[in-house]
């Protein structure tokens, strides 16, 4: 395991481009954090940047961010780093705060939505504000496709836009549903006994899981196989970047890890 950054807060949210660079976030020091694949450089890519926390590309120049400051769903175009504000709330309400997001190959984005109250916060959200997680369309239509979940967090699914896992992690469980036509969830089946901050897949359908121990990796049975200890006492969330997308990258409260891997990540 090799550090290659640690002059962060809280850092979050990391997806790789199609070279391999990362873009990651260090939430309250409201900065997204470019890390090259080619130079194993880090540099600061844009601030402000809405506070965000989790992302995912939904285009080659164009990022879906979940901007926290105000309760919103962002799109960044990479380009000239412009972004606009494309959901905040839901049925006359603010969101909890958007907290991670993953995008179909259809281009529908779901995220997960939980309340995490931050100090940075100019707004009040009641604490029995609705936990949820919802599916935006292409077209821009909301719906909610989840809503018995008691801490939504880690979301992730697979390029067939197949199947979709979700990490209840105020409930320590993780869920697998079925993605029917129209997009809403079906058939949903317990995966593993362990909660998630953020979550990847690789080539041969392994699913990571973080949290206390680090990064765990289960098969695709819900079986776990090994725990890859991080020298930090929490592990927010991880992918995988680099050359051919075989590095597995991590994001640890203050510090950023890189680790070879046999196997690739699941583009």
């Amino acid at each position: 395991m090799k550090l290659v950054g640690d002059s962060y807060q809280f850092t979050e949210g990391p997806i790789a481009d199609d070279d391999g660079n990362v873009y990651f976030t260090d939430q309250p020091n409201d900065r997204i954090v470019r890390y090259d694949a080619a130079t194993g450089q880090l540099a600061d890519w844009m601030s402000p940047c809405g506070r965000s926390n989790g992302l995912d590309f939904i285009a080659p120049n164009q990022l879906i961010a979940c901007a926290d400051a105000n309760n919103e769903l962002w799109s960044i175009d990479l380009r000239d780093q412009s972004h606009k504000v494309l959901i905040d709330s839901v049925d006359g309400r603010r969101f909890g705060g958007p907290n991670d997001c993953w995008v179909d190959t259809n281009g529908a984005i779901y995220f997960t939505d939980p309340l995490y109250k931050r100090p940075y916060w100019k707004h009040e959200i009641p604490a029995d504000n609705p936990r949820g997680v919802y599916r935006l369309s292409k077209e821009g239509t909301l719906t909610q496709v989840a809503d018995d979940l008691v801490q939504p967090n880690g979301i992730i699914g697979d390029p067939e836009n197949r199947q979709l896992w979700i990490a209840d992690i105020g409930d320590k469980k993780t869920y697998r549903y079925d993605i029917a036509e129209d997009g809403s969830l079906a058939n949903r089946k317990l995966f593993c006994e362990m909660g998630s901050d953020g979550m990847t897949l690789d080539q041969e359908g392994n699913l990571y899981l973080t949290g206390g121990a680090g990064v765990t990796v289960f098969d695709a049975g819900g079986n776990q196989l090994e725990t890859i200890a991080v020298p930090k006492g929490w592990t927010a969330n991880v992918t995988f970047g680099g050359k051919g997308h075989q590095e597995l990258f991590i994001t640890a409260q203050d510090s950023v890890y890189t680790i070879p891997m046999r196997v690739s990540g699941l583009r």
